[in-house]
């Protein structure tokens, strides 16, 4: 499994969040995921009000509290 975490922030104020994974999304590859995987696009449109300030991939099947 590969997950795309995006590093969101509203104001001063930053999170973690889980874009998506392979499992949800077949598009989702580690080499699409290293680029900037464009569900981070579409997520973020979904999400305007937040700036975007990095995003990481995790790569197994590693539990994660976001």
């Amino acid at each position: 499994m590969i997950a795309v975490i995006a590093t969101i922030c509203l104001g001063a104020a930053c999170k973690d969040v889980l874009v998506t994974t392979s499992l949800l999304d077949t598009r989702v590859t580690l080499t699409s995921c290293q680029m900037g995987a464009p569900e981070l696009a579409e997520w973020m449109k979904q999400y305007p009000g937040y700036r975007f300030a990095a995003w990481k991939c995790i790569i197994g099947d590693k539990r994660h509290d976001l």
